[in-house]
């Protein structure tokens, strides 16, 4: 399995998925500052990776403080809490593992701070193993939807390096292959960071599963000739009326399988799902660096001088969405009664 990211005695340790994918290197933060830092330059991302490595740099500040008082230990918790939650705001997983281990600390104030300390580090690991077993329950769920055999269509990066392992989106594809169905992906290349030609991709030859890469404005073409007979994608972040916050480009595909009669499909485990967040209108986007537009593996491919736009994230309705895959069951339209069934009492607050 590959080892999006891991606790160990010197740091949080990271695939820079920068390099993917001709080159497999790993980097090894030794402070919560440089866990911020790989959070914000998507050394590391994908809304539950992001989590995970949330609650994992907070447990780096925590267990390095020299803080001698809880009150002291406190303080630097908090100061670290915002430093985090400072990175990637669409991503409604980083500030639930903020929440979460907020909570954990809450609860703790009582202990000395040495037991304050490891307990925070064991959260952390905690909610790593979580992630990968809420993925695998989310692929058996999501394999009964794929087609026994034929095109499915991903965008952006929704596997094993956007999680804590198995992934979300390729979750369901590698779920349906274990399961004997004969799936060929195509992966948007997803304009302007590339995640799908260098991530998806990469992950998906190394588990021999068929894959074909295609441009982004190529997907409708591909539907039309009857090449797609599904799409699965993941989300950053899902309001509660069922609106999805993914990798921009995703509103685009979801519209096109409406009008080529294709299910679209979005993977993503409960903590992905916003019930403080009515709509997507409400869900904040990412605006990034002009130059990961402007530029092609450092080479300028626009006139000086020229606007340029670029949001991470679009938002797509929950009128094109045909169900929502979590590791807990599928949700069905209405989305604000299904999701709530499903979440229960895991409400997030919205950020």
């Amino acid at each position: 399995m590959i080892q999006t990211l891991e606790w160990t005695d010197s740091g949080v340790r990271f695939v820079d998925q920068t390099k993917l994918p001709t080159e497999e290197i790993y980097v090894t933060s030794k402070t919560y500052q440089q866990v911020a830092d790989a959070i914000r330059t998507m050394i590391v991302r994908g809304a539950p990776a992001i989590g995970v490595a949330a609650a994992m740099g907070i447990a780096l500040g925590v267990r390095d403080s020299k803080a001698e008082t809880v009150a002291e230990l406190e303080k630097e918790f908090n100061d670290i809490c915002e430093v985090i939650g400072q990175t990637r705001p669409t991503a409604v997983n980083l500030f639930w593992a903020i929440q979460r281990m907020r909570e954990k600390f809450e609860r703790l104030r009582v202990r000395p701070v040495s037991q304050i300390k490891q307990e925070l580090t064991e959260e952390a690991k905690r909610m790593h193993a979580e992630d990968i077993a809420a993925n695998q329950a989310m692929g058996n769920h999501g394999a009964t939807l794929m087609p026994s055999a034929g095109g499915v269509l991903t965008h952006c990066n929704a596997g094993a390096l956007a999680t804590a392992g198995y992934g979300t989106a390729l979750g369901v594809i590698r779920a349906a292959v274990a399961q004997g169905k004969k799936i060929h992906v195509y992966a948007d290349e997803t304009r302007p960071f590339l995640q799908g030609a260098r991530l998806t991709a990469w992950e998906l030859m190394k588990d021999g599963i068929p894959t074909t890469v295609i441009s982004d404005n190529m997907a409708g073409a591909m539907m039309r000739q009857g090449k797609i007979g599904a799409i699965v994608v993941g989300a950053d972040r899902i309001a509660a009326n069922g609106d999805v916050a993914n990798k921009i480009g995703t509103y685009t595909v979801a519209v096109l399988a409406k009008e080529n009669n294709i299910p679209f499909y979005v993977a993503a485990p409960i903590s992905t799902v916003d019930l403080a967040c009515p709509d997507g209108s409400k869900i904040p986007i990412e605006q990034r660096n002009t130059r990961e537009v402007s530029h092609i593996a450092g080479k300028q491919m626009v006139p000086d001088g020229v606007s340029i736009e670029n949001p991470a994230f679009d938002v797509t309705p929950a009128k094109y969405v045909s169900a929502i895959v979590t590791e807990r069951g599928i949700a069905l339209a209405p989305y604000e009664e299904s999701l709530r069934s499903l979440a229960g009492a895991d409400v997030q607050v919205q950020v």
